[in-house]
């Protein structure tokens, strides 16, 4: 065993070995993994084995593509069989919502350039004879879904990693991470001490205790998953071609052709989170003992919609844990606040997915940044926040929901209240509909007194419609206020600070007392943030973005800290909070409210003042995302609620109304703002999304993707972000349906919604640069309709800004 390397992956599963094999592939060979078993010893060996392309989220869809064409690569590599079926799998729908949900997966598809296809209950019979379609709607066909033999794939894997030069070390246990001044780290095994440049941890089912090694908490936990081997059964074993995967969401179930019987796995609502307190060391290919009676009414469940089940003998039973992330999406990246040490966790579809985890993380370490956007399954989604007790009853929700419908206004109940503002007690006097944004409670809107304060989960226009019309004719008309706490805040400090924001920042860094907006870029000139920059004093700067990309935030910061610098970085996102006002009437309050001089002549638009309101001490800038007249005032935490008084008392006879994040999307609608992981991610670039022009190009610092930047302007961006006007029934665009021009798709959606100001129904999306025309006509397909939309290119709302600057 050697004892030094560039990168040291810990665990032999899937993914270790993935990851393994693409640092190999991109060009490291002196890398190596440490197994304190044999490989595949975890979750991998008894894993199902089934793949596909199918999820919510277009980035993890395309990286579980790329996983599933890497199969055969992978044979061809190394002369070892995968075990590949590639049969087909059909998700039936048995509810008016699910179908709702297929048709929106479709339409997502579309665009992606899978051959998806909605089938009828007819067209299910004649696919898979087997299944009762009793009470099924319809459901979907992906001609992707398979399976394959896990063992055999792990072991390919690491073959052709070894082929490249990769060494792997088996029953060499890992006892200690430790970090060293220059950044890399001393592992500490069994074997003796390895010294790496990099360590990967790809613990699996140990990924918690490797984390803890290295002072890390990492949000996971396993799950006891169960499924079942039947006897040969004479329908499946004298069929001409195998039978294709169907998945139940309704039955909680999956099931696949297994040899010449079946294979059934659940996702039941009474299921077991296992080892909550720490995987045993010792545990590695043993399962778990049989617990039918956890299944019971699953298994009824198939019986019905399979009824060939009914006379099949159970050949074996396999009951074994694996790993899943609070949302069910890997924890994949490096660790803010640790240098070169990297996650490759909680991959719960390893089969699915593991290839592509191990592509992006090889990207990342040896390039610096993955070619895709790797928001949500990047580790920095959750944060420092997290902890076992938050951990547990999410997983556990994941896990029961795994098969439900998933609504694009549904919030969970897990695990909440947990993070919350010193107002959310006043708020749920007031009859708040809550959401949740990186654990913190956020008002979604206020429901009307005597209404139980709960959204209905839909695919369309739901029982908070009127309540949020109300709150956005308040801010339209008189005055609203806002709770600002669901900002990423960060305070930049120190003599260079400004020079450090010029590289940082694409755009313009503002002279003390005013503000400005600003993407952040990564080399290859795609966003990673938008950015408001407030100097409040040369030196001191507060920057505001996502709230919930912070740690995503500071990572990066982190990274390009030089040591000596002078340059200081603070998150100070929990210790800054307040209120945002808007509205024709907001400049009145202010005025009422504060000393200060707030005329529109000292008070300019994108100025930032430090003054005091009530009694508190705030900083004030003038601007507002609503697009209105409007001011943003933070505050130490424990004056919010003075503040609160201090306003609501002034405003009274001003009509001034609270509102909560429903109305805050539909605001920015009427001005077509876009919004972060919407319009604003990590997919797009500054001239597609609109933001080149908060690009300050004659500033002489070279800042971060500047090259890049400056290419795409000379050459000009092939696509481009427009809002078009939809003739929608019952339901608005959400996010990725495609845009048909002329019978052709040629684009597709980023958000949309109801300007309940105008009366319209309103999505952005992205079009071919050379179609964009006012008033083009198109068509959007909406939950399988196809809904005419005009093309339009002023703001519905104060299209000159007179309001918004006055």
């Amino acid at each position: 065993m050697k004892s030094t390397t560039q990168v040291c992956v810990i665990g032999g599963g899937v993914v270790g070995c993935s990851v393994l094999y693409h640092l190999t592939k991109l060009g490291w060979n002196d890398v190596m993994l440490l197994e304190r078993s044999e490989l595949t010893s975890g979750s991998t060996w008894h894993a199902a084995g089934g793949f596909h392309t199918l999820n919510g989220d277009t980035n993890m869809a395309a990286l579980q593509g790329y996983t599933i064409r890497l199969y055969k690569e992978l044979e061809e590599i190394t002369g070892m069989s995968c075990g590949l079926h590639h049969v087909g799998g059909i998700t039936l729908a048995d509810s008016q919502e699910r179908f709702d949900m297929l048709k929106a997966e479709r339409a997502k598809h579309r665009y992606m350039g899978l051959e998806t296809e909605i089938l009828s209950p007819s067209e299910i019979k004649q696919m898979a004879e087997l299944v009762n379609v009793d009470g099924i709607v319809g459901g979907l066909f992906d001609p992707l879904d398979g399976h394959l033999d896990p063992a055999g794939t792990t072991h390919a894997y690491a073959k052709a990693a070894r082929m490249a030069g990769a060494e792997i070390v088996t029953h060499c246990m890992v006892r200690e991470t430790n970090p060293r001044p220059d950044g890399s780290w001393d592992v500490v095994t069994d074997k003796g001490t390895i010294h790496a440049e990099h360590v990967v941890n790809a613990g699996g089912l140990w990924a918690r205790e490797v984390a803890a090694m290295a002072g890390v908490y990492l949000p996971l936990l396993p799950m006891a998953h169960q499924y079942i081997v039947t006897d040969d059964i004479p329908e499946i074993a004298n069929r001409a071609t195998e039978f294709p995967h169907i998945m139940d969401p309704g039955g909680e179930s999956y099931m696949r052709q297994e040899g010449r019987g079946l294979c059934i796995g659940f996702y039941e609502k009474p299921c077991e989170a296992w080892s909550v307190d720490g995987t045993p060391w010792g545990f590695g290919h043993e399962l778990l003992n049989d617990q039918f009676e956890k299944i019971e009414d699953s298994i009824a469940f198939a019986y019905a919609r399979v009824p060939v089940l009914e006379t099949a003998g159970v050949k074996s039973v396999i009951h074994g844990p694996f790993t899943f992330a609070p949302d069910g999406n890997p924890l994949v990246g490096p660790v803010t606040g640790l240098r070169n040490y990297w996650a490759a966790a909680a991959v719960m579809a390893g089969f699915s997915q593991g290839g592509g985890v191990g592509l992006t993380l090889a990207q990342w370490i040896i390039e610096g940044q993955p070619d895709q956007n790797t928001f949500a399954l990047d580790v920095a989604r959750f944060g420092k926040w997290t902890t076992p007790d938050y951990t547990i009853p999410k997983v556990i929700e994941n896990y029961q929901n795994r098969f439900s419908v998933s609504f694009p206004n549904e919030e969970l109940p897990a695990a909440r209240p947990f993070r919350t503002t010193q107002m959310y007690d006043i708020f749920k006097g007031m009859n708040a509909v809550f959401g949740q944004q990186y654990g913190l409670e956020v008002v979604n809107y206020f429901a009307p007194e005597g209404e139980e304060p709960y959204e209905t989960p839909t695919f369309r226009r739901s029982n908070a419609w009127e309540a949020v019309r109300q709150e956005v004719m308040a801010v339209r008309e008189a005055v609203g206020i806002n709770e600002i706490q669901n900002f990423g805040k960060f305070r930049v400090t120190g003599p260079n600070a400004r020079a450090w924001l010029d590289k940082i920042m694409a755009g313009r860094i503002p002279k003390p007392g005013r503000v400005a907006l600003s993407p952040m870029l990564e080399p290859s000139g795609r966003l990673i943030g938008d950015f408001t920059i407030s100097c409040l004093a040369e030196g001191d700067f507060q920057i505001t973005a996502s709230y919930g990309a912070q740690d995503y935030h500071l990572r990066w910061f982190e990274q390009h800290l030089e040591s000596g610098s002078g340059v200081r970085v603070r998150n100070v996102s929990d210790r800054r909070t307040g209120f945002q006002i808007a509205g024709p009437n907001a400049r009145e309050l202010l005025r009422r409210v504060t000393r200060a001089d707030v005329s529109a002549e000292v008070f300019r638009f994108m100025d930032v003042r430090r003054m005091t309101i009530g009694m508190a001490d705030a900083v004030v800038q003038r601007l507002s995302y609503t697009g209105d007249l409007g001011y943003e005032i933070f505050v130490a935490p424990e004056s919010q609620r003075h503040l609160w008084h201090v306003l609501t008392e002034a405003g009274q006879d001003l009509g001034l109304r609270p509102f909560g994040m429903r109305a805050m999307m539909s605001l920015r609608l009427d001005k077509g703002f876009g919004s972060w992981l919407r319009e604003y991610s990590p997919d797009y670039t500054p001239a597609e999304t609109g933001l080149d022009r908060f690009i300050n190009w004659k500033k002489p610092e070279d800042f971060i993707g500047r090259k890049a930047a400056e290419d795409e302007r000379s050459k000009g961006p092939r696509r481009k972000l427009c809002t078009f006007l939809v003739e929608a029934e019952d339901a608005d665009v959400v996010a990725y349906e495609p845009i048909w021009i002329d019978g052709k798709v040629e684009g597709f959606c980023t958000s949309g919604g109801y300007s309940h100001l105008t009366g319209k129904s309103v999505a952005i999306g992205f079009v071919p640069t050379e179609r964009i025309a006012e008033g083009l006509r198109a068509e959007i397909e909406i939950l399988g309709a196809m809904r005419p939309a005009t093309l339009y290119t002023k703001p519905l709302f104060d299209p000159d800004g007179a309001r918004m600057r006055g």
